[in-house]
């Protein structure tokens, strides 16, 4: 496999002519200031990668400030993509490219950076006050500690500068398009078209005409100056991935999720009703499902996380689809609402879009961490149902899989996600209307012999009334209720009853899921597990291992409450089990827990993802190899 690391002799090589030489996949990462546009800049290279065909995977990494000080370490904001000619699962362990915009970006990046990376940076930001904010005392450009790298300084503000030298720009408003000279530059690097960000300048800008001119000269100007500068002897293609036939588009986590949700409208008849809170990273879903209005959706920003479920519980309760989103802190504030919602037995989906805790705690960063939370975090004996999505894509499905249920078992659903799933993004081919799950929703309408909480046989439910249908009056609350009636009952035998019909209601939704598949040979002597958005990287992991000579097996589990059926028959078949997770040991608690199987753990709470060589080096360990 070629890799832009590898490429040494290539780049060393004199050359009046610039070769273009192809390797099979690169990871780039863009950092700077906040306002230095590298967000917007990763995203538009992803664009342009995903129309040429090429498998992609990204990974944005924010600050939580909201703007830290310019300049600064704590301040720098990064956006990380590879894109390949085969499929990749994760957005890369280490860059091969680093575009910094300034010194800080350089030394918050630099750890990550394998030898003889490219560094491109803005060197006109390298100056005695930066390398004060940045804690550097000497210039890195010059005193030696860069030499294992290719370092490739350009004065990124001035060459922008003098490409709109003939606008009526003023100097401010300039030095804003240097992200699109940086973007120009590495298409031409990497042989992305410019044509596709010419014409999103357009449309973003459009009856901003002076705008949309500057930032097409500078995104040209960054372009040619690759061109001509000699400072690359090659530059370099990436074939397209062959994908099967169909419509694709690049989507994130959270505008996955949103879909899904839309497309339950469509697949019930029903209107879903969304009772939000802004709160990071789960505030795309609400931005989101905002612009859908013309498909049954309706959006509320409540004043507060509380009154958000309380509003997706009425939703519920008058027949509607009810769904709240969150992150962790949000959840907290939620449970009480959510026992009211199990206690009444409504079918409420509760999106939990993962961050790192506790309290506020890491607002931009990634964790796996509420997991314990989801299953037992409220009072008294209240079982629901867990399921968690394992990537970007896989959240439109799981967004279905959780109206599913919740209306076929009449219970609230948590849907977990978090930061890295929610944010990062994925080639995604739109599935036809037959490819994509259909359920039908029923509402009881019959008044003869109704009661509010009588049971189906098959799953226990009660019938799901829409208010003000005839004959079906009743009322529904807090208070323990009594089995069939539905009155409020404070009878002990009763109580006990009604919590063990509520457990057995749950547990039977194990029979209503898929058995746990094993990824792998299924002879291995080890076996690894992961939950949500650790998957893309364990499988690499598994690959890695496999293609030393270790066998190992793998299965994500995508249902946490209840369990597949089948879950303990599988574990039962391995000598050592790893757990990989993004706390500090969650899902293995729960596992050893319920079957008495004991499992190694494998953990980072540091606010980001795996990485796959963390995880062979972590199984490589384990199994004393």
């Amino acid at each position: 496999m070629k890799k832009l690391t590898d490429m040494s002799a290539e780049l060393d090589a004199g050359s009046s002519e610039k070769k273009l030489i192809e390797i099979d996949e690169v990871t780039i990462r863009f950092a700077g200031d906040s306002g230095d546009g590298m967000q917007l800049t990763g995203t538009r290279f992803t664009t342009a990668s995903a129309l040429l065909g090429n498998d992609i995977a990204t990974l944005p990494d924010y600050p939580a400030e909201i703007r830290a000080p310019a300049g600064t370490v704590p301040g720098v904001s990064g956006f990380q993509v590879h894109f390949s000619s085969h499929e990749i699962h994760t957005p890369g362990d280490t860059p091969d490219v680093l575009v910094a915009m300034n010194p800080a970006a350089l030394k918050a990046n630099l750890a990550d950076l394998p030898q003889q990376a490219i560094i491109i940076t803005n060197s006109d930001e390298y100056t005695a006050e930066n390398f004060a904010k940045a804690g550097y005392t000497t210039n890195p450009l010059e005193d030696g500690s860069l030499r294992n790298y290719r370092v490739i300084p350009i004065p990124i503000g001035r060459m922008t500068a003098e490409a709109l030298a003939e606008t009526d720009l003023n100097d401010k408003e300039k030095d804003r398009s240097k992200n699109m000279f940086v973007l120009g530059l590495v298409c031409w690097l990497f042989d992305r078209p410019l044509e596709p960000t010419i014409r999103w300048i357009e449309e973003k800008f459009s009856g901003k005409e002076r705008i949309i001119a500057a930032n097409i000269q500078a995104l040209k100007a960054g372009y040619h100056y690759g061109e001509t500068a000699e400072l690359f002897p090659v530059h370099f293609k990436v074939r397209k991935m062959q994908l099967p036939p169909g419509t694709y588009r690049n989507i994130t986590g959270n505008e996955a999720l949103a879909l899904g949700m839309v497309a339950v409208t469509e697949i019930t008849g029903l209107k879903l009703f969304l009772g939000s809170y802004p709160i990071t990273p789960a505030s795309d879903i609400l931005h989101e499902l905002a612009k859908y209005k013309n498909y049954n959706v309706r959006t509320f920003q409540a004043e507060d996380e509380i009154a958000a479920v309380a509003a997706a519980i009425g939703a519920a309760y008058s027949g509607n689809l009810g769904l709240t989103t969150t992150s962790g802190p949000g959840f907290s504030l939620k449970l009480e609402a959510i026992n009211l919602a199990v206690m009444t037995e409504l079918p409420l989906v509760i999106a939990n879009i993962q961050r790192g805790g506790p309290s506020t705690g890491l607002p931009t960063k990634t964790e796996q961490a509420d997991l314990l939370q989801a299953v037992f975090g409220r009072n008294g004996e209240s079982p629901l149902v867990v399921l968690a999505a394992k990537s970007p894509a896989d959240c439109f499905y799981k967004a279905i899989e959780a109206f599913r249920i919740a209306t076929k078992f009449m219970t609230p659903v948590v849907l977990l996600s978090d930061g890295f799933i929610a944010n990062s993004s994925e080639p995604w081919r739109l599935p036809s209307e037959e490819e994509i799950p259909h359920f039908t929703v029923n509402f009881r309408t019959e008044a003869e012999g109704f009661k509010p909480y009588l049971r189906d046989e098959e799953t226990l439910a009660r019938p799901w009334v829409k208010p003000g249908t005839p004959g079906l009056e009743h009322r529904i609350g807090g208070l323990e209720k009594q089995h069939i009636t539905g009155m409020v009952s404070y009878d002990p035998e009763n109580h006990e009853t009604m919590v063990k019909l509520r457990a057995e209601k749950i547990r039977r939704v194990a029979n209503d899921i898929p058995e746990i598949k094993v990824e792998g040979s299924g002879k291995a002597d080890t076996l690894i597990i992961g939950w949500g958005g650790t998957y893309g990287t364990i499988t690499d992991a598994r690959n890695t291992l496999a293609d030393e000579g270790i066998a190992i097996d793998q299965i994500h589990l995508e249902y946490l409450s209840p369990f597949p059926k089948n879950l303990k028959q599988v574990l039962e078949n391995y000598k050592n089990i790893f757990v990989a997770e993004l706390n500090l040991g969650q899902l293995a608690f729960l596992i050893q827990g319920k079957f008495a199987i004991k499992v190694k753990q494998i953990n980072k709470v540091k606010g980001q993802p795996f990485k796959v060589g963390e995880l062979v080096d972590a199984i490589r360990k384990g199994l004393s190899l």
